[in-house]
């Protein structure tokens, strides 16, 4: 199982009520980290994977909760973050709560297991509709029964405007995960496409987002933002190479700062979840 961990030398398990813990839930991957909320410093990452091709069930997640050390603490507040390719945005004004599953529908198959939840985010002003796996939400508001856990695309959509702001045109954000990918697209700032997609190879990713290009009017001199599981100059850039001007990597953004000690990671792998204390 692969294992990463990385902490500042200021890090005491005696300090964790001045800590904001956030962490990432999927039977793809447990991931957390620690904010130092006195000096707005991330000072912790723990990361586990399963093995190639394999996934983490509810009790493997539990065993590796149970046999940490600082997860058991208590912390000054904790965030939840839950990926699924399968959810949609549902304006405000025509949302009902008792009326979730019926809006997720329109779009998916709900999945044996599987649960449907619900976030609001600010901008648009909109609800998240998505489903998770019921034993992996169940493990999670077990262990943080106050805490109601995020969709991965709530801090991901809070990324993508806190770095559009800066661009007066379009901003492209491809966030790539083991089996699908998001794709967002914002133009002075307001949201024009936000959706997911499975793929299988590189060349899935390309003719969806290139798809998308050519029925927005997207010009190739534009510059795609890559977040998740790619890494500078490897077979996904170099392809996207071919048909874009600009490829650049995004790293998570707000009011922290991140510990030398993670000078050793590419920040953009982890946007989420770093990302995750911008939001409300």
């Amino acid at each position: 199982m692969p294992f990463l961990e990385l902490f500042d030398e200021t890090l005491d398990i005696n300090s964790t009520d001045n800590y904001e813990l956030s962490v990432q839930f999927s039977p793809e991957g447990f991931h957390f980290c620690i904010l130092d909320t006195i000096r707005n410093k991330y000072i912790l990452l723990r990361s586990s994977e399963p093995d190639e091709n394999k996934n983490f069930t509810a009790d493997k997640l539990d065993e590796i909760i149970r046999k940490d050390d600082f997860l058991s603490k208590r912390f000054k507040k904790v965030n939840i973050v839950m990926l699924s390719p399968k959810f949609t945005l549902v304006p405000s004004p025509l949302f009902e709560h008792d009326k979730k599953e019926e809006y997720f529908t329109f779009n998916h198959i709900l999945a044996e297991g599987d649960i449907v939840l619900s976030n609001k985010i600010p901008e648009p002003d909109a609800y998240i509709v998505f489903s998770v796996q019921k034993p992996v939400y169940e493990l999670s508001i077990h262990q943080y029964p106050s805490v109601q856990p995020y969709h991965h695309t709530k801090p991901l959509l809070d990324q993508a405007s806190l770095h559009s702001r800066r661009i007066n045109s379009y901003y492209i954000h491809v966030h790539i995960e083991r089996d699908f990918f998001n794709l967002i697209i914002l133009h002075h700032n307001i949201l024009k496409f936000s959706n997911s997609f499975n793929y299988r190879n590189i060349s899935d990713i390309l003719y969806y987002v290139l798809n998308v290009f050519k029925n927005l009017g997207i010009g190739q001199e534009e510059t795609i933002h890559f977040s998740g599981l790619t890494e500078k100059y490897n077979d996904l850039s170099t392809s996207f190479a071919l048909y874009v001007r600009n490829i650049k990597f995004t790293d998570p953004a707000g009011n922290f700062t991140f510990s030398y000690i993670f000078n050793e990671i590419e920040l953009h792998r982890y946007i989420n979840l770093f990302g995750v204390t911008n939001c409300e």
